[in-house]
């Protein structure tokens, strides 16, 4: 491989899937290969404390194989995807001063979107509209607020799942602060895009038959509560500084402990949501990653429990990394 000085466009590499498809796996075997400089792309594991339910590679891997943007935020501190942008661009530039790969992993596709094309700077969050819209939610259902979206915002609306509450909060949020829909917002974006700077390769990981991925995912589920998972939540919920309107909270998993640990249903359905919500996610990761342009994919479809097939996947990830 020739150093990246000598390259006209340095190279970053994207390492993208759904939740629970091996990432951290592939990540590791590439770094063998690759001086690599890992950069989390993940919007729970840049909290402390968030190990088990964000399945946070443990502090060997960690201490091994260093992941920039982990542990970077308090709970109590939202970390938005401007943050991201701002984050990794840092870390891109300091991986390529050191000559080393940036390699950038995790599910989070707002987070790649928003480093690819950038961000219109949208207002902060407004605790006292968000507090608002959640009220509204609990009277009358996540799909109506989204069947609301769907007037004042039709675009967006149509890119979301009538129960996705986050996105649908910050949308309404957004028209209710600026008078103005986000994706007529979007739509105005300005700023250099990141493959215009650097050549961008794009690795996607995913089975091909989504019932190994549930299957993963119900194993994954089932280890993290045995692992200690409602402990890890009780420990959040006992500070008295957190709420459900943070976006560390929010995180898949941590809602449905919380809701148990406040009351709101007993822990066997507070499982089957967590479950169910982690489904919903994948879902929503493949249905972005399914439309995303030039991505190069590499299929894992090894059954549950059974070591990733690295060195096959390693050797085609290299053959797809035009460097």
């Amino acid at each position: 491989m020739p150093k990246l000085s000598e390259l006209e466009k340095k190279p970053v590499i994207f390492l993208m899937g759904p939740t629970a498809s091996g990432k951290t796996d592939l990540t590791i075997a590439l770094s063998r290969e690759f001086p690599c400089h890992i950069i989390s792309v993940d919007s729970a594991l840049v909290y402390r404390g968030m190990n088990i339910g964000s399945a946070k590679p443990d502090r060997k891997t960690l201490a091994k194989y260093p992941h920039a943007l982990i542990d970077i935020r308090d709970p109590a501190e939202p970390y938005s995807a401007s943050d991201f942008v701002d984050d990794a661009l840092a870390e891109i530039k300091k991986a390529h001063q050191e000559e080393k790969v940036p390699l950038l992993v995790g599910g989070t596709m707002l987070y790649y979107k928003a480093l690819m094309d950038g961000l219109e700077d949208l207002p902060p969050a407004d605790q006292a509209i968000r507090a608002e819209i959640d009220l509204r939610a609990e009277k009358e259902g996540w799909p109506a607020l989204h069947a609301e979206l769907a007037k004042l915002d039709p675009e967006t609306a149509a890119r979301l799942h009538p129960n996705h509450n986050q996105r649908i909060q910050r949308a309404l949020e957004v028209y209710m602060v600026t008078g103005r829909p986000m994706s007529e917002i979007h739509a105005g974006q300005q700023g250099q895009k990141l493959d215009e700077t650097f050549k961008v390769h794009h690795l996607v990981m995913m089975p091909s038959d989504r019932k190994v991925l549930h299957e993963r995912i119900e194993l994954r589920l089932k280890n993290m509560f045995e692992e200690g998972f409602i402990e890890e939540v009780r420990a959040l919920y006992k500070r008295g500084d957190l709420h459900p309107g943070l976006p560390s909270i929010r995180a898949v998993g941590y809602r449905q402990v919380w809701s148990y640990l406040e009351g709101e249903c007993d822990l066997e359905e507070a499982r089957f949501r967590a479950l169910v919500a982690t489904r919903n996610l994948a879902k929503r990761q493949l249905t972005w990653l399914r439309s995303w342009e030039s991505a190069a994919i590499l299929y894992t479809d090894n059954q549950q429990g059974r070591k990733l097939a690295e060195a096959k996947l390693v050797t085609k990830a290299l053959n797809l990394l035009d460097l």
